[in-house]
């Protein structure tokens, strides 16, 4: 048996198990019963979540090993310098924070600063992103 069709058996066995809980769940007349079905339910969801990341990191590892090396370590250093460089250039301080704060969220400038980099990240990458999207088409348009 090929890793394949054991993922299908289990992906099969996991829904089926499932879709019991969920038909449990509605069925139930008493809300003890429905409450703890749902947690069953939640461990069924953990337990495939990890499975998931687990298999991700695997095939993440191994097509790192794979490749080329030196290109997948210049990718990581590029985006860690535009999480640097979006760090720097947040100020946190953009903001009064006593709205937040007497809500009782605790927003200090530290998280101020941390969400501030997190969006010019984004809006750093997005850039990039389009702005790859756009030379390609004119690279293939060119030819």
């Amino acid at each position: 048996m090929n890793l394949h069709k054991i993922f299908k058996i289990l992906a099969i066995i996991l829904s089926v198990i499932g879709a019991a809980f969920a038909l449990v769940i509605i069925a139930a007349s008493d809300e003890d019963t429905a409450k703890s079905m749902s947690g069953n339910m939640l461990i069924v969801a953990y337990v495939i979540l990890a499975i998931v990341l687990v298999l991700v990191l695997i095939y993440v590892i191994k097509g790192l090993f794979s490749g080329d090396i030196k290109k997948t370590l210049m990718s990581v250093g590029a985006f860690v310098a535009i999480i640097l460089i979006s760090y720097i250039l947040s100020s946190g301080t953009d903001l009064d924070l006593t709205p937040f704060n007497s809500k009782g969220l605790g927003i200090t400038e530290a998280v101020s600063k941390n969400v501030g980099a997190g969006l010019i990240a984004f809006y750093i990458l997005g850039f990039l992103a389009i702005a790859s999207m756009i030379f390609s088409g004119f690279k293939k348009i060119s030819k």
